[in-house]
């Protein structure tokens, strides 16, 4: 079977969006947002894996990766999650299994509350969680910024948006052999596609981050009212999201499978050969369900 992966563009509302695909399309269909300062990019490998048996669609948001960057657009996550929620409805996806991870965890936690019945399945890996008590030391550095002016905070959070800093996002907290098997492609290719626009946005976002913590019993109770069908996949070595972040969603979700790996924030980089196969299975059992 094919498991090439196809590059694309499609047109939502003003939006040239770009995004990878692979599988046949009457697949069971998995959804790959992606986190930040990434874009599909991340899912390249992940991606051929899988296709084989399911449809994998991974698109970069308004503003990220190969995808344009207008000037009218709406860039939060709520914002993002419409932009999904008009995408799958473009590729006419009706019921899709849903991967969060990142940044990509509170954009997809707000399309399944847009329409629930849609989600098959979740899979979280060092996702953005919805637990303020066990968030990771680097949010402090983040929290820091809110006792700002919105002027200062701004100014505080464009300072931290360079190359250097992307670096730091992919090694995180992985010790050095690890850390040597990240593809300085990562951050050199994202830095690359910054604009001045672009970085806006990533402020925008991350000063979201504020505003997004009132949001969290929402997300909690979509996970406790819908009890999705869940895999969490998880490297503790992440100064954002360490074990107890993992471990925190079974508060909400009793009956999730949780995997804890030897790795870190960007596994699908480091223990790809130890994700696939839990996905396999997982996604194997909920599909046929």
């Amino acid at each position: 079977m094919d498991t090439l992966v196809r590059h694309r563009h499609i047109t939502i509302e003003h939006v040239d969006a770009f995004y990878r695909e692979a599988g046949p399309e009457n697949a069971p269909a998995v959804l790959l947002p992606h986190g930040y300062p990434c874009s599909s990019y991340e899912f390249r490998n992940l991606m051929p894996r899988l296709a084989d048996r399911w449809r994998l669609i991974a698109p970069d948001y308004p503003g990220a990766g190969y995808s344009s960057t207008p000037e009218d657009f709406g860039y939060s996550f709520d914002g993002y999650a419409a932009f999904l929620d008009q995408f799958v409805q473009a590729l006419r996806i009706d019921r899709f299994a849903l991967y969060l991870h990142d940044f990509g965890s509170p954009v997809g936690a707000r399309l399944a509350i847009r329409q629930p019945d849609r989600i098959v399945a979740l899979i979280i890996q060092n996702g953005d969680i919805p637990y303020e008590d066990a968030l990771g030391p680097k949010y402090a550095d983040i929290e820091k910024t809110w006792a700002l002016s919105d002027a200062d905070m701004r100014t505080k959070l464009s300072e931290a948006i360079n190359e250097e800093t992307f670096k730091e996002e992919f090694l995180n907290a992985l010790g050095p052999e690890l850390a040597d098997s990240i593809p300085p492609d990562l951050w050199r290719l994202h830095w690359s596609l910054m604009t001045p626009k672009r970085k806006e946005v990533a402020i925008d976002l991350i000063a979201g981050l504020k505003e997004n913590r009132a949001w969290f019993p929402q997300h909690r109770k979509y996970l406790r009212d819908h009890q999705p069908p869940t895999l969490i996949v998880w490297g503790p070595n992440d100064h954002y999201m360490p074990e107890k972040s993992a471990r925190a969603y079974l508060r909400d979700l009793p009956e999730a499978e949780l995997h804890l790996l030897d790795g870190g924030h960007w596994l699908l980089e480091t223990h790809l050969d130890e994700v696939v196969p839990l996905l396999r299975d997982f996604l194997g059992r909920v599909h046929a369900a």
